[in-house]
């Protein structure tokens, strides 16, 4: 399995890319690459699991539906604040333009049975990160996530 880590210095922050196949099977790859990264910076266990869902849940995302039924390229570029300690998650793809961010959430007051299925990894990351942010630009889906502790 062949996968691309890129490192610079954006000022005083670093940051750190890796490109993959965007696959079901490469999430673990990425969330340990990220999960590196976030132990080697003091990030508290609780936060390091907010981060790992919102891996799972929008790398899945691009693995199901970017390229569908294609397959593609997907890089996740970890950006590291220094003050106050964050990290930015940008996860970047060239299939389909679809902004997750648009549909409404979903009503949690319902049961299981009676609410529409989806919609709630994405609810999920909105409500345990600190920001997130979608756009397309240049032919790309370009998905944002903060997390600061």
């Amino acid at each position: 399995m062949r996968y691309i880590i890129k490192m610079q210095k954006k000022g005083s922050d670093t940051v750190k890319e890796l490109t993959v196949e965007a696959a079901i099977e490469n999430i673990e790859k990425v969330t340990d690459f990220i999960n590196n990264e976030l132990e080697s910076i003091g990030c508290p266990m609780k936060a390091e699991m907010q981060i790992d869902v919102a891996i799972d849940e929008l790398l899945g995302n691009i693995a199901r539906y970017a390229y569908n039924p294609e397959t593609g390229k997907a890089t996740v570029r970890l950006e590291v604040e220094e003050n106050p300690l964050a990290v930015i998650i940008t996860f970047i793809d060239n299939g389909k333009p679809f902004n997750p961010l648009d549909n409404a959430d979903p009503d949690v007051t319902l049961s299981a049975e009676e609410r529409s299925i989806g919609g709630l990894g994405i609810f999920l990351v909105k409500k345990t990160m600190d920001m997130i942010d979608y756009e397309y630009k240049d032919g790309q889906n370009v998905l944002m996530i903060k997390k600061g502790w």
